[in-house]
């Protein structure tokens, strides 16, 4: 399970070590690294580097801010429907709500545990049947867990109390804000805003009205 930590995670003049290091002691990291490292390990073994090796790394990277985009808008904001009375809402959307409701609980700003071990081990077949090798598959699941990785390392800074130095991190985590604060229709990247710009996601602050649901996503 997740360990909470509130306190250090929300106290001000949280430094960056301190933040990785909330971020280590949780179990989704451990896992991610885990698939990582055994999927590393197995591709250095094989070797035989390709251009192939290359075209998958570039292409799963190209895609990662419209994968990014798209699973937000589709799945994380999906709304609960009724079906014979009964409300029904996937599980993670049912988080995601609860995530926008309290930004700064780590349970909440974490993928689930279920989903997370879901999306780590059904990407070993999903790999090894759209790529033409096993070698591809295997660089395709280094590149993805490590995307993974710094999706949650990243969505995590971003929610803690650590002060952005960088230009690219104030970027992020400025955009990431104004989604959670400002207008929940907009600003749907976390690592990267790519597909916001492409798509007309990224107004300029004062160009959208300020959202009486973005809290709630009602």
């Amino acid at each position: 399970m997740e360990t909470e930590q509130p306190s250090a995670y929300t106290a001000p003049g949280l430094r960056l070590g301190g933040a990785f290091g909330l971020f280590a002691r949780q179990a989704n990291p451990r896992v991610i690294v885990a698939m990582l490292v055994a999927a590393l390990a197995l591709r250095v073994v094989l070797a035989r580097w390709t251009v192939g090796d290359l075209l998958v790394a570039l292409a799963i990277l190209a895609l990662e801010p419209f994968t990014e985009w798209l699973t937000h808008v589709t799945v994380l904001h999906l709304r609960p429907v009724t079906i014979r009375g009964r409300r029904v809402e996937l599980h993670i959307a049912r988080r995601h709500r609860l995530h926008h409701m309290d930004p700064k609980r780590i349970k909440h700003v974490l993928i689930p545990q279920g989903v997370l071990l879901r999306l780590v081990v059904f990407a070993v077949p999903l790999y090894y049947l759209v790529t033409p090798t096993l070698r591809q598959a295997l660089t395709g699941l280094v590149t993805s867990y490590t995307m993974l990785l710094t999706y949650e390392w990243t969505h995590f800074l971003i929610h803690s109390t650590y002060v952005p130095r960088s230009r690219y991190y104030r970027y992020i985590w400025r955009a990431h804000r104004l989604h959670h604060y400002k207008n929940e229709k907009y600003w749907f990247g976390v690592t990267v805003h790519l597909a916001d710009h492409v798509l007309r996601t990224f107004p300029q602050r004062d160009a959208v009205d300020t959202s009486p649901t973005a809290r709630t996503l009602a």
